[in-house]
């Protein structure tokens, strides 16, 4: 069994609130390749801890995804 390698994205959860639009542009891209990297990684065991712990990390990224996306539409 391959041990799963999480990538920490952030130190911090990053402000969004805060970022003006090439900073958003930017998290979204890094955002975009950890969760190219994670898919990489998945865990082939949907049963075990490690798949649950994946599932967690990538549903995470996936909803920073979705609030950088919903703070560009609100600059438009």
């Amino acid at each position: 069994m391959a041990d799963v390698i999480y990538l920490d994205t952030f130190d911090e959860e990053p402000d969004i609130g805060a970022m003006n639009r090439e900073e958003l542009l930017s998290c979204l891209d890094t955002l975009r390749e950890k969760i190219s990297a994670l898919d990489e990684l998945e865990p082939r065991d949907m049963e075990s801890e490690e798949y649950e712990d994946w599932g967690e990390r990538h549903e995470q990224l996936e909803d920073l995804v979705d609030e950088i996306l919903d703070r560009l539409d609100d600059m438009e």
